[in-house]
């Protein structure tokens, strides 16, 4: 029981900062209809930048603010000098785009930071650890497990209650009917694209005290984002909650019990779906 539960929380924690990062993949898609194959690089960007603004100002949470905001702008750029220009073409330019994104962000990190790796440390607030029968548990990995419900019901009360919320889900829905009412939907583009970005970047800035921060570390996160927002359903906000949890769970139990075979398991599911449910858990028809 007491292996059960610490993997339970391991799993959890994992889940939940995949939900961070899958949220603004799914979003993104939802919205603009891009799979953004850069949103990893964006998230280690995050990450970085966090690390970077601590030399200066010595506070985590400053980091936190102020990385995903300047990530945010760089992703107000993009959208705005490059993802425009492509939106009525086929999505393999997109696709393309993206990916070549990825490539200059890499390399970019990798000039202004070298190719070593890291370690950021959590706020004195969260760096203890609590009892847990005879295990002693990192505190900031409960963090991470609350962090991730408290932002999603805050994006569902913003897509749901706000206006600006609404004006999003309109252009999502029918973009030309969206523009006819006179919703200026470049600009909300640009907005939910730069929202995209903020959610990545905060998902690394939260993930530098959780694991080591590297050249390398947006290559798996991003693997496994796609793989929640398909397993979820393309689009779908609360799939990407769904997934993003069975993914931490099969990935802290696929270690206790599937040892080497561990790093098949996200493959195995992805696989499961597209056969039963091809359009995901909680994608919607059409």
């Amino acid at each position: 029981m007491e292996v059960m539960v610490v993997n339970v929380l391991n799993g959890l924690s994992w889940g939940m900062l995949l939900f961070l990062i899958s949220a603004g993949l799914t979003t993104v898609f939802g919205v603009l209809g891009v799979l953004n194959f850069a949103h990893g690089s964006l998230f280690m960007l995050g990450a970085y930048g966090t690390m970077t603004v601590m030399r200066f100002i010595p506070s985590f949470w400053a980091g936190v603010l102020i990385a995903p905001l300047m990530t945010a702008l760089l992703g107000m750029g993009i959208e705005t000098t490059l993802l425009r220009r492509v939106y009525s073409r086929d999505r393999s330019f997109q696709l393309l785009l993206t990916f070549a994104v990825l490539l200059v962000l890499d390399d970019a990190v990798r000039v202004l930071w070298g190719a070593a790796y890291h370690v950021v440390d959590p706020p004195d607030l969260l760096a203890g650890s609590v009892r847990l029968f005879s295990h002693s548990y990192p505190v900031y990995r409960l963090f991470l497990i609350l962090v991730g419900p408290v932002l999603g019901m805050g994006l569902w009360a913003f897509f749901t209650w706000t206006r600006w919320g609404k004006m999003i889900r309109a252009a999502a829905q029918d973009r030309h009917m969206a523009e006819g009412v006179g919703i200026r939907v470049p600009l909300l583009f640009t907005l939910v694209f730069s929202l995209g970005a903020w959610l990545a970047a905060l998902g690394g800035a939260l993930a530098a005290p959780h694991q080591s921060v590297g050249p390398a570390m947006g290559e798996r996160i991003v693997i496994e984002s796609f793989i929640v927002v398909v397993v979820g359903g393309l689009g779908s906000f609360p799939g990407a909650f769904v997934g993003a949890l069975l993914l931490g769970l099969l990935d802290a139990f696929g270690t206790l019990f599937a040892g080497r075979l561990q790093m098949a398991l996200s493959y195995v599911l992805l696989a499961l779906v597209l056969l039963v449910r091809p359009r995901g858990l909680l994608g919607r028809e059409g």
